[in-house]
């Protein structure tokens, strides 16, 4: 505010937020929003908590009297039997799993091992329906089956000849199984290895491209178990070799649900327990016609997978989300830290994407958020909860920077919408020069630093509040004790909760919108409508606002101009 006194200017402002308290209160503030930000349909798919009532556990309990024993029986000879059969189909084989097996080898892993795992199913119940035609290797490399809600989707490798599958690296040392699994030639996944994935994907390339000489490849997109309500994101690795891939649907039409296995819900061996001990399990498997990819998708792995998932949930006529196995981290974390579990889930593939944050980044979101709402239940952010983490008292500024985190307008905020506030509202407005400025301001006598009676000074005119009492504040900020604000702890401050930032750029806004009511109703003097100060702050204003924008890039859901980010 060049030319102005500060304590002049700061007075000014102050009178300016009193007189017009009312009609701060009274004005509505429109906020389009971005529509590819809009909530899922499904908010949580990672969740089967659905518990047995009294009659099922009961006809559970006595069924399971005589058939558990008498499946489990057949079910070790028949594991037993398989391992026999991979064990000679493997035996001497050279370079395990870098040559594909040719000739009796693989012509009896085709139909014994096939025939084996057929009969499995059958003793444990499963009567399965299947419908389309299946594939050749030439015609469709790879199967991608979805939804992925259970272990025992397993079954779509007996109806398809026992096909390749990728698998942990653990999983090969396993007795018994690790060598039926070996038989298969999976395509190995280490955690340890930094460039697993890349491997991983680089091999699916290899063999998809063999013309036939590997077996056919079947992946789960999706990449994690859900409760079959959408189809979320699936992962690129089945779409990078672009080649044609034929989609496999799975569905479960039972009355008693004992297979869907999800991170809340009924562990391993509680479905298997309910599972064998249920009469019959139906399952569908639905073979689609090949998906021969175009050039564009060909060129596009993430259009690709978005193609043939649109087809799938189609087909299964269920909704699709941005939904990923991040959030199901983010979810373990929520519940971690005394948060309902479904608080994490951000539709994280989407919010990454558009606003270019890590996991690690909204890990640490995840624990402010956890921290500002512990107090509430639910999980979600009232405006009491938002104010006290900002040890402000509720004003209408406050309400105005509440109402941009509050996106469906329904009083609360929960963790979907601070992640996205924070991106969009608050760190771009955060910049270097934001904070600058904000301690010019503050510092009113100019000697380059804070004290407590000029801080309260601003604070009180920002909010409007003459006798609000700003001690705590001042004091957490003031990390050295000194009584006086340097601009690095301020600084530090400010990066460390970007809330305020939004805050102070919000205030700024409306001291421009305050002398705009002004100017049109034809209240404010001559003197004031023509001085330094009010030409200052709408200086400031303007600036401020015009910082407060977002332009993600490279998304091609978004096709929104800059000022809808702007008001977003």
């Amino acid at each position: 505010m060049a030319g102005v006194p500060r304590h002049r200017a700061a007075h000014a402002q102050s009178r300016g937020a009193a007189a017009l308290g009312g009609s701060m209160a009274q004005r509505v503030l429109p906020l389009p929003r971005q529509q590819s930000f809009v909530p899922p349909t499904v908010l949580n798919p990672f969740i089967h908590p659905r518990p047995l009532r009294a009659t099922e556990k009961l006809r559970t309990v006595l069924q399971g009297t005589v058939l558990l024993p008498l499946r489990a029986t057949c079910m070790t000879f028949i594991i037993l039997l398989a391992w026999l059969f991979a064990s000679i189909a493997t035996f001497q084989h050279p370079r395990k799993g870098s040559v594909p097996l040719k000739g009796w080898r693989r012509r009896m892993i085709q139909t014994t091992l096939s025939c084996l795992t057929r009969t499995l199913f059958f003793v444990m119940g499963f009567q399965v329906k299947v419908k389309g035609k299946i594939a050749t290797p030439l015609e469709a490399p790879i199967f991608v089956a979805a939804p992925h809600s259970s272990f025992f989707d397993a079954i779509i490798s007996a109806l398809t000849g026992m096909p390749s599958v990728v698998s942990r690296t653990e999983n090969l040392s396993t007795p018994l199984f690790g060598t039926i699994l070996s038989s298969l030639q999976p395509i190995s996944v280490s955690r340890q290895d930094p460039d697993s994935r890349k491997n991983t994907v680089t091999e699916i390339t290899k063999r998809a491209l063999s013309g036939g000489q590997w077996p056919q490849i079947l992946i789960f997109p999706e990449g994690t178990c859900t409760n079959r309500s959408c189809l979320i994101t699936f992962k690129q690795g089945a779409f990078v070799p672009r080649v044609p891939v034929q989609p496999v649907l799975l569905r479960y039409p039972n009355r008693l649900d004992t297979v869907t296995w999800t991170w809340q819900g009924y562990s391993l061996k509680e479905l298997c327990v309910m599972t064998l001990c249920q009469l019959f399990t139906k399952v569908e498997v639905e073979f689609l016609p090949v998906h021969v990819p175009t050039e564009e998708e060909k060129n596009d792995p993430i259009l690709f997978a978005n193609r043939v998932r649109q087809t799938m949930a189609t087909a299964l006529n269920v909704p699709v989300t941005d939904h990923t196995f991040e959030d199901c981290r983010l979810m373990i974390s929520a519940g971690q830290l005394t948060l309902p579990m479904e608080a994490g889930l951000v539709e994280f593939t989407k919010i990454s994407k558009k606003l270019h944050l890590q996991w690690n980044r909204v890990r640490e979101q995840l624990d402010t958020f956890a921290a500002i709402a512990s107090a509430s239940k639910g999980g979600r952010i009232g405006i009491e909860e938002f104010a006290k983490y900002l040890k402000l008292p509720i004003s209408d500024v406050l309400r105005e920077l509440f109402l941009l985190f509050d996106r469906n307008g329904d009083g609360t905020i929960d963790f979907r919408e601070y992640v996205i506030g924070l991106s969009i509202l608050c760190n771009p407005a955060n910049t270097e020069e934001t904070i600058r400025m904000a301690f010019k301001l503050f510092d009113q006598d100019e000697d380059g630093t804070i004290k407590e009676d000029e801080f309260a000074c601003i604070i009180r005119a920002a909010l409007g509040l003459p006798d609000l009492d700003v001690s705590m504040l001042f004091k957490e900020i003031d990390a050295d004790k000194t009584g006086k604000l340097s601009y690095d702890e301020f600084k530090h401050f400010a990066l460390k909760h970007p809330e305020y930032a939004k805050l102070f750029t919000t205030y700024l806004e409306l001291q421009r919108y305050q002398l705009d009511m002004l100017e049109e109703y034809d209240i404010e003097s001559p003197a004031v409508k023509h001085s330094p100060v009010r030409k200052s702050t709408v200086s400031i204003s303007e600036s401020a606002t015009a910082r407060n924008k977002v332009c993600p890039e490279g998304n091609e859901e978004d096709n929104s101009t800059t000022s809808d980010k702007k008001d977003d």
